[in-house]
């Protein structure tokens, strides 16, 4: 294994050391597991993980407007319809005009969506100590904090973030 250590236009392989260890295929597996395991358990909630991230961002919001959900969801404005559509054909949601302004959408999880979603948190949280059975609590904890704040974090340029941590450049 190599990295690259130098400035911008002068970059040299140096090969890693073997006591470093590096994450992001070991996050994959388990990220991997946790998605099939969570799909596995959504699916006699008649739910998809998607749907679940958007019943839980409007179970925090309260009405909100559908472009503001597109946008924190992430999503086009195509894909925002028809997953809304989806949650609205299983009378999850419920999207009305605003009164403001009539062209805008607001978005409000109906009683029987916050009840779902309740169902389907409950059905996460045993799928979820499956797959990190082999974690006590505090250690959960731990890897909840280490998560959070790892997802908080920007993005960094990895020849910039090596030279940081070795004070290499």
């Amino acid at each position: 294994m190599f990295r690259r250590v130098g400035r911008l236009g002068h970059m040299s392989a140096q090969p890693l050391d073997s006591s470093e260890h590096r994450s992001g295929a070991l996050l994959d597996h388990l990220a991997r597991r946790m998605r099939l395991r969570s799909e596995s358990v959504l699916a006699p909630l008649g739910l998809r993980p998607r749907h679940l991230v958007a019943l839980t961002v409007l179970r925090a919001g309260g009405g909100t407007g559908q472009q503001a959900l597109a946008t924190i969801l992430e999503m086009d404005s195509t894909n925002i319809v028809g997953l809304l559509n989806d949650l609205e054909a299983k009378q999850l949601i419920e999207r009305r005009r605003s009164p403001e302004d009539r062209r805008r959408h607001v978005v409000e999880l109906t009683e029987d969506g916050a009840k779902r979603l309740s169902e389907a948190e409950c059905a996460l949280a045993g799928a979820e100590d499956e797959v990190l059975g082999a974690l006590d609590p505090a250690e959960r904890e731990t890897l909840y904090k280490l998560l959070s704040r790892a997802s908080a974090g920007t993005a960094v340029n990895c020849t910039e973030a090596i030279c940081v941590a070795d004070d290499a450049c």
